[in-house]
């Protein structure tokens, strides 16, 4: 059977464009359209479509607010479109915050080098998060201990009261204390599988976090922004010459390649412009793991989460062989299980671990 589309935007001409690409593929279907954010409550209950694609800014109501009372009244999986600016990126977080599982810039040239790729990017991306069945609102997993922010970021020099427990589910780690630097790789769903596990940390974590999120330039610093403000860590865009400190985690810039150098005690970072068109991700994941396997040799806990692709493989596949540890989100908590997958298939990641339990057994090996 097709999957079947809602498209959701104020432009006659944009719902035209959309729906002609999903039409001219045999899995694809268009079932309806809507022009704003109510229109788009009310095709949803009624069509009851498997994937919606929605803009964020509309008249009557924007897509963030429709997507909280689509996750409340009918849960969807839903790929946003956004505008490449800093208003564009902060609304984009938030409607993936509010339950919408991944996002495309709105102008084609955007998306890829041209206009076959940056098709096949979209259909790709529908059918991958058609596989994704949504269950509840995004606001009801905020109830959630494991999903919860902190309050408040502490004072400099204060220590958390209070660890979160560690889950008694079996798995295998390090003896504490080998590890020297936590290194995360995500793509898609990646931004609140990053928030569920940071924000858990606290803020005498001892160890430097290197994060590359594929995500476009104009988003990452508002996503290190947004991240700092809800995490007990200190959380930055990564600039060239940051040195690793404790405590802080530093986001790949996108559209730029993040490396690590020095020596292990005193390791920085080197953000370098990447022209070429050998390299699909910019950041990539398995460029900023191969140099992390270089410095830190087999003192990294590197984890790749949800994803779509095999970006990290040869990454942590260097980091492995170097005597590192390596763990994968598991399926089942994935938005995309495709960088994960291919990590644990290639027998390279020791386990395969639900989101929920992550953040817990990143401090019992801390």
């Amino acid at each position: 059977m097709p999957i079947n589309v809602l498209v959701v935007d104020d432009s006659s001409f944009f719902r035209r464009r959309v729906s002609e690409i999903i039409e001219k593929d045999p899995e694809l279907t268009v079932i309806g359209t809507a022009n704003d954010g109510k229109d788009a409550i009310e095709k949803a209950v009624k069509l009851k479509p498997d994937v919606i694609t929605m803009d964020v800014e509309m008249p009557v109501m924007d897509g963030i607010t429709s997507v909280k009372e689509i996750m409340k009244v009918c849960p969807t999986p839903i790929l946003m479109f956004s505008s490449l600016t800093h208003d564009g990126a902060k609304a984009t977080l938030d409607a993936l915050d509010a339950g919408a599982l991944d996002f495309l810039p709105k102008k084609f040239e955007d998306i890829a080098r041209n206009r076959e790729d940056a098709v096949g990017l979209l259909l790709s991306r529908i059918k991958q998060i058609a596989k994704r069945r949504v269950f509840r609102s995004r606001a009801s997993l905020a109830s959630s201990p494991s999903l919860r922010p902190a309050a408040r970021k502490p004072l400099v020099g204060t220590k958390t009261e209070q660890k979160p427990s560690v889950s008694t589910s079996n798995f295998r780690a390090k003896r504490k204390s080998t590890f020297k630097l936590l290194a995360i790789g995500t793509s898609t769903g990646g931004p609140v599988a990053l928030q569920n596990i940071l924000t858990q940390l606290p803020s005498n974590y001892p160890y430097p976090i290197i994060l590359v999120q594929h995500m476009p330039a104009a988003f990452t610093p508002a996503f290190a922004s947004r991240l700092n403000s809800m995490c007990q860590i200190k959380v930055k865009e990564a600039e060239s010459g940051d040195v690793l400190m404790p405590g802080c985690a530093y986001l790949a810039p996108g559209g730029k390649q993040m490396l690590v150098d020095g020596s292990s005690s005193t390791a920085k970072l080197l953000i370098k412009e990447d022209n070429s068109e050998r390299l699909t991700y910019k950041p990539s994941v398995d460029v900023t793991f191969a140099t992390a396997a270089k410095i830190y040799r087999d003192s990294v806990l590197g984890i790749i989460l949800t994803g779509m692709g095999a970006d990290g493989r040869e990454g942590c596949r260097l980091l492995k062989s170097a005597g590192s540890e390596i763990w994968a989100q598991d399926e089942a908590s994935c938005v995309v299980y495709g960088m994960p997958q291919a990590v644990f298939s290639a027998g390279i990641a020791t386990e395969s671990i639900p989101l929920n339990e992550i953040a817990n057994k990143i401090i019992s090996v801390s």
